[in-house]
């Protein structure tokens, strides 16, 4: 083949300019295209918050109908976990996990163009209910029949979204796990994996597992709305409470695919910062996957409500508290690996340090309900809200952005702003619990969730709350603007950015590989 004709082939494989991002095959690309769609869902989904945060910020009805207040808890909520959080987690894994482990590439590069690609136009079948007839789907993220039946027009498009967001994380989660198991350097056995890829491998097994579940229940909703079956109608002998039960089967687990991965992270920075190796590798490993085992065996400590057996709630009681172990453990080993280290505390370990504290105070609310008699309190009011705000805001959320500081300059080659970035982090620390903690007050006092007007009592609480949301959204601009100038220039990073006094090197953390693997090699 003639030079020229190498050349065209070559050309024609590797588009550039727009049609480069379109058609990319590479991890790296298609990394940044996750994180920047994370990102813009992140801002949308914000500002979804900020309606609902304005319309709360005194009694009675200030700005919005109360369908549309629904159908904003609804589409913040969509937004969030499947538009923001979860792809924030695919396109780190994306970027580092065959760097990590020393491979060139993803193992199923098309495939893995193919899964970004279907995001978009998942979330422009959900957004677009927005102006639809009867207005988009107000009925929780949870999608409970027979509320969601009621959806007008916009109920397909609900459904159909929702199968999309699923396939395109069930293709990415295939992909980490043949990417894993297959393409580890030599003499890089498991337990020799760092953390990060350890909390992938676990959470892509359990989106295999769960996203067909998803599937199967929006499916039946589908069928009992346009094919005249009745899973979920009584009337015709259905049951409304089975899709409880099949949802919060894959809900429970879906909660863990959003904080694993965020302990992985977490695992990564605090050994670097306090500059000696992570404390009891193996035990965060067995902790994991006991995490993910018994996140299958708790789903009905959701439904404590419904009227299940005695038997059933204390089941669902005891495995739930049993979650709190592994838990512990994880917690126990980053606070023992600061201990004595020689800490230094740049943006990602401020975030990291606050997500261990803050995403603690969430565990415990967590175990409060975890106890059946009094989640009958607690059940369906602001403190539930405060609860899962503090797991996946200072939990999921911080770690994507520890997670960026900590990893920008890798991808950038440039060093992010020091001063700004911890301006970031405390603004957002000190904003984000001016927003939510009032929420347990609010919960414990009984206000309900998912109401636009509410008793003149609660107005303090809920005035402080918006306060603390409205400036915890606009210090995310602050963050946007950071990345925005690290992408554009800034002090060069070297080679070892985050090298402290040991030569522990930034992507890998204990124990060391077989190799020291720095870097992949290039794929040109």
């Amino acid at each position: 083949m003639s030079t020229a004709t190498t050349h065209d082939a070559h050309h024609e494989e590797h588009p550039g300019g727009l049609l480069r991002w379109v058609f990319t095959t590479n991890h790296k690309d298609i990394g940044t295209l996750y994180l920047l769609f994370s990102l813009l869902m992140f801002m949308v989904g914000g500002a979804m918050a900020m309606i609902i945060r304005a319309e709360l910020f005194q009694p009675g009805l200030q700005f919005v109908e109360p369908q549309f207040f629904n159908s904003m808890t609804t589409m913040h909520a969509l937004i969030m976990i499947f538009g923001a959080v979860m792809p924030g987690f695919v396109g780190l894994a994306n970027w580092l996990v065959p760097m990590m482990i020393g491979a060139p590439d993803m193992a199923l590069p098309r495939m893995n163009n193919w899964s970004f690609w279907i995001l978009p136009f998942a979330f422009a079948m959900l957004l677009s209910t927005l102006f639809m007839e009867g207005g988009a789907p107000a009925s929780g993220w949870t999608m409970y029949p027979p509320l969601v039946l009621q959806t007008g027009d916009a109920f397909p498009f609900l459904i159909f979204s929702v199968h999309l967001m699923g396939i395109s994380s069930i293709m990415g989660a295939i992909n980490i796990v043949v990417t894993i198991v297959n393409m580890r350097a030599p003499g890089m056995n498991l337990m020799k994996m760092p953390l990060f890829v350890w909390t992938w491998l676990i959470t892509a097994y359990l989106l295999i597992a769960v996203m067909p579940v998803l599937a199967g229940s929006v499916t039946m909703l589908l069928t009992d709305r346009f094919f005249e079956t009745s899973f979920f109608n009584a009337a015709g002998g259905g049951d409304p409470v089975m899709f409880q039960h099949i949802f919060w089967f894959f809900g429970h687990p879906e909660v863990y695919i959003m904080i694993l991965p965020a302990f992985g992270i977490v695992s990564q920075i605090i050994p670097t910062f306090a500059r000696k190796p992570l404390f009891g590798y193996s035990s965060m490993v067995y902790a994991t996957a006991s995490i993910a085992f018994l996140s299958f065996i708790v789903w009905a400590h959701h439904m404590f409500t419904v009227g299940m057996p005695l038997t059933g709630e204390l089941f669902f009681m005891y495995a739930t508290m049993l979650i709190a172990v592994p838990t512990g453990v994880k917690v126990f080993n980053w606070v023992s690996t600061m201990w004595k280290g020689s800490m230094t505390f740049e943006t990602p370990m401020l975030f990291a340090i606050g997500f261990v504290v803050l995403f603690t105070i969430g565990g415990f609310s967590g175990l409060m309900l975890a106890i059946t008699p009094v989640d009958f309190q607690y059940h369906d009011t602001y403190f539930v809200v405060a609860h899962f705000h503090y797991v996946l805001v200072t939990g999921a959320v911080f770690s994507i952005m520890a997670a960026a500081y900590y990893w920008m300059p890798k991808w950038t080659g440039n060093m992010y702003d020091e001063r700004l970035g911890k301006l970031h982090f405390w603004l957002s620390t000190i904003f984000v619990n001016v927003l939510f903690f009032p929420q347990h007050f609010l919960g414990l006092a009984g206000m309900p969730r998912r109401i636009p007007d509410y008793a003149v009592q609660f107005t303090e609480f809920n005035q402080i709350s918006s306060i603390g949301g409205f400036a915890f959204g606009l210090t995310q601009l602050l963050f946007v603007y950071i990345v925005y100038k690290t992408i554009k220039g800034g002090e060069k990073a070297t080679d070892q950015v985050w090298e402290g006094a040991h030569g522990l090197e930034w992507t890998l953390s204990s124990p060391p590989p077989y190799h020291s693997f720095t870097t992949a090699p290039e794929v040109k």
